[in-house]
């Protein structure tokens, strides 16, 4: 299977031209792994009808500038999700320098699915929230989220470990890692980081 195969094959990791930091500041990306260019997933989440949003099993780490942010829209928010705000975070805010702010603060899990999930539809309940009022969301949600299934450890670019791990049910179909999420990172990274990782993915990428 491509998927074991994937997790099996010792990662190749190429330099980029210079340091990328976010828009943001940090994190910085300094290097890839060229198995973003190989490794396929779905992609399309919300015209996905097999996964049941396995993803959104777990919570996900907010940078502190997001997590301000929800909070400032948190009555909308409560009224919008039915759920009220002592019940969207963990109680600890965690110190980490590699997210905007210094910290991360993750959002807790409720009957097996982020709270934040849509319990009455599909996808993230922060996502449609911000679509319905005009609202970029961007604003509101975290980067991880915006990112996955890639993610960044140090200054590496790299899959997310539901990725290495084998255990994203959507694997092996739709675009690489790197083309589902280039928009993304094109938002975070900018245009010229962007145009260095499709340099790198046209040597050895799959487009």
């Amino acid at each position: 299977m491509k998927d074991v195969e994937y997790i099996s094959t010792m990662p190749s990791v190429i330099a980029l031209p210079r340091p990328f930091p976010s828009r943001d500041g940090v994190p910085i990306i300094a290097r890839v792994d060229t198995r973003l260019f190989t490794v396929r997933y779905f992609t399309h989440c919300l015209q996905c009808g097999f996964c049941h949003d396995w993803c959104c099993s777990h919570g996900v780490d907010v940078e502190l500038p997001r997590a301000e942010a929800i909070l400032r829209h948190a009555d909308a928010l409560e009224a919008y999700t039915g759920i009220p705000r002592d019940r969207w975070f963990e109680p600890e805010v965690q110190e980490d320098d590699e997210f905007p702010g210094g910290k991360a603060w993750r959002t807790r899990v409720e009957h097996g699915k982020c709270v934040f999930l849509k319990r009455n539809g599909r996808g993230c309940a922060v996502h449609a929230f911000c679509l319905e009022r005009g609202l970029d969301y961007h604003e509101l949600k975290s980067m991880v989220d915006c990112l996955f299934p890639v993610t960044f450890e140090g200054d590496l670019l790299c899959a997310s470990d539901e990725v290495t791990d084998g255990e994203l049910v959507c694997m092996d179909q739709g675009p690489t890692l790197y083309r589902g999420t280039r928009p993304e990172l094109a938002y975070y990274f900018g245009s010229a980081c962007v145009a260095a990782l499709d340099a790198i993915e046209a040597e050895v990428g799959q487009p």
